[in-house]
């Protein structure tokens, strides 16, 4: 398995976004497009970026100075446990409440009270467990 958002596992993440429908298509009716970074806490910058075209996932890799419209951080075995067993909205509301995932930018307010968005943005923890 490549390291966690190492540009390998970023390009396979892309893949596995674009062949869900829940990511895919439900974003796409919102034309959500989004440059989105994801990392560990205490790092100057993400390890990865994923770039979302109305849905689509367009650009995967390396993060490289990107403007990002997310960014998302945890611990390394935060991250692994919500992979492994998957999240739901009391998660991630504890998640975010407890300090465990951080949006260092981002509105986590706007997402998860719009049921268009923080639907696909749980589905995205089950999508990276899958890697």
């Amino acid at each position: 398995m490549p390291e966690m958002f190492s540009p390998e596992w970023m390009q396979t993440y892309k893949e596995k976004w674009n062949a869900e429908p829940e990511l895919k298509d439900a974003l796409a009716k919102i034309n959500f497009t989004s440059t989105i970074g994801y990392g560990f806490k205490g790092e100057d910058s993400p390890k990865g970026v994923l770039v979302v075209e109305n849905g689509e996932a367009v650009h995967a890799g390396a993060y490289e100075g990107q403007e990002l419209n997310w960014d998302l951080r945890a611990t390394p075995e935060d991250w692994q446990k919500w992979f492994d067993k998957g999240l739901n909205m009391m998660g991630l509301g504890s998640a975010y409440m407890q300090g465990k995932l951080k949006f260092l930018k981002g509105d986590y307010g706007a997402m998860i009270k719009d049921p268009r968005m923080a639907g696909p943005f749980i589905k995205t923890f089950s999508v990276m467990g899958t890697i």
